[in-house]
């Protein structure tokens, strides 16, 4: 694609009036996000706000780092972290439309280890087998794990938090490969070795009946791969970055970005009072030094990586319905389906009443909850180093508020402000 001017980067610009939003109430944006700077809850945030298109507000403020005080920027770029699922979830709707994969395809059918699952349960569970060394009981799953569970987060599949310990105990080799003994090393296998490692432990629920976060993303992320004979890098650059875009997207940083990769930071409790610490450095980081062969569908490691101008370009390509400055992505009718809930009346505790999770999005389902400032059909998500951004069809608007500080709701939750300061500049 052609280079644009920076007026035009990443999306055009207007006058806020121009399509129905407050100049004066926007200019309350960088005033209210600046406090959580200079109370050092964050070390910097870059927000961008586009309605119908095109850019009515973006900022940079605070510092790459406190040591050094040098200025974040525009073009500062971020560990996604759980930002990269709608991504994902995109690039699986791909396949969806090119017909190499359905929904509700079991992923046995792409990773046979997953045949033939087994679920937890009560010891008094009607036709349970108990294992004599583990005393867990299991029954036969009702059915097998499908990719609208991976992406919707409704897999059943272990997750060391909710495994028993004499579970544990059992598949001690499976556990040992998977890293979840505390104070174990990080695990070296691939995102395939893990996942086949992890298919051999009975699921914690029945496939479909419950939200679990996050665990179906590296299965997902394998059968990808495998439909494509690519690495997720490959694959996401030839059909999503380089279309739209996406100069500084990619699952690790050259070294000749460095300057523009901030550190992450991390709350550490210092006597009564949480205080910011580097967790890693740019220098230093996995992201930077290598091996890069750990490619992350849902944020492992990291994640992709982004600037909030190339995150912009994706958000506003599906707020467009799969299309932007004439490259279509996705078909109108298949974002529709992406960026609908697909769980029902499944409770979702991180997102609360009135929330649904779609293809690699949390969707706002409203209902008889208490109402919201976000629209009913809005939909976006967040990384756990501190990247949000939402999107809300009704009233054709985009927010992104992207920051570097993992657990960053320890230090107060600036999200919720940025959302409310985006909707009060509406006309």
């Amino acid at each position: 694609m052609s280079r644009r001017r920076n007026s035009e980067w990443p999306l055009p610009f207007a006058k806020p009036e121009e399509v129905g939003l407050s100049s004066e109430r926007l200019t309350r944006i960088h005033p209210s996000l600046q406090k959580f700077i200079d109370q050092q809850r964050v070390p910097n945030l870059v927000t961008l706000v586009a309605r119908h298109g095109k850019v009515v507000h973006y900022d940079a403020q605070g510092y790459m780092d406190f040591d050094t005080k040098k200025p974040a920027s525009k073009d500062t770029i971020f560990r996604l972290y759980s930002n990269t699922k709608p991504i994902t979830g995109a690039a699986t709707m791909i396949l969806y439309e090119e017909g190499l994969l359905n929904l509700d395809d079991l992923v046995s059918k792409y990773i046979p280890a997953f045949k033939n699952p087994r679920v937890c349960v009560s010891n008094t569970t009607e036709g349970a087998v108990v294992n004599p060394l583990s005393m867990v009981a299991t029954v036969p799953a009702r059915r097998g794990i499908t990719i609208r569970d991976c992406l919707r987060n409704t897999t059943g599949l272990a997750m060391p938090q909710y495994t028993p310990m004499s579970l544990m105990r059992e598949f001690k080799d499976v556990v040992t490969e998977l890293g979840w003994y505390p104070d174990s090393p990080p695990s070296k296998a691939s995102f395939r070795e893990r996942v086949e490692a992890q298919a051999k432990l009975p699921l914690s629920f029945q496939p479909g009946t419950e939200f679990e976060y996050h665990v179906g993303y590296p299965v997902i992320g394998v059968i990808i791969e495998t439909i494509v004979g690519k690495t997720l890098e490959e694959y996401y650059q030839e059909r999503i970055f380089r279309p739209l875009g996406m100069k500084d997207t990619s699952f690790y940083l050259p070294e000749s970005k460095l300057n523009r990769f901030p550190p992450c930071y991390q709350p550490k409790l210092e006597g009564q009072e949480w205080k910011l610490a580097i967790a890693e450095r740019p220098e230093t980081s996995e992201k930077v030094k290598g091996p890069k062969i750990y490619f992350g569908a849902g944020g492992d490691m990291g994640g992709i990586l982004s600037t909030v101008a190339d995150y912009a370009r994706f958000g506003q390509m599906l707020l467009n319905g799969g299309e932007l400055d004439g490259v279509r992505i996705l078909s109108r009718k298949t974002v529709e389906l992406m960026t609908s809930s697909h769980t029902g009346n499944i409770f979702i505790p991180m997102l609360g009443h009135g929330f649904g999770f779609g293809m690699g999005v949390g969707v706002h389902t409203g209902g008889r909850w208490a109402p919201r400032i976000r629209s009913i059909g809005a939909y976006g998500w967040g990384g756990a180093a501190g990247t949000n951004y939402f999107a809300d069809p009704k009233e054709g608007l985009l927010a992104l508020c992207f920051t570097q500080v993992l657990g960053q709701l320890t230090m107060l939750n600036y999200q919720e402000e940025f959302e409310r300061l985006v909707y009060q500049a509406l006309l």
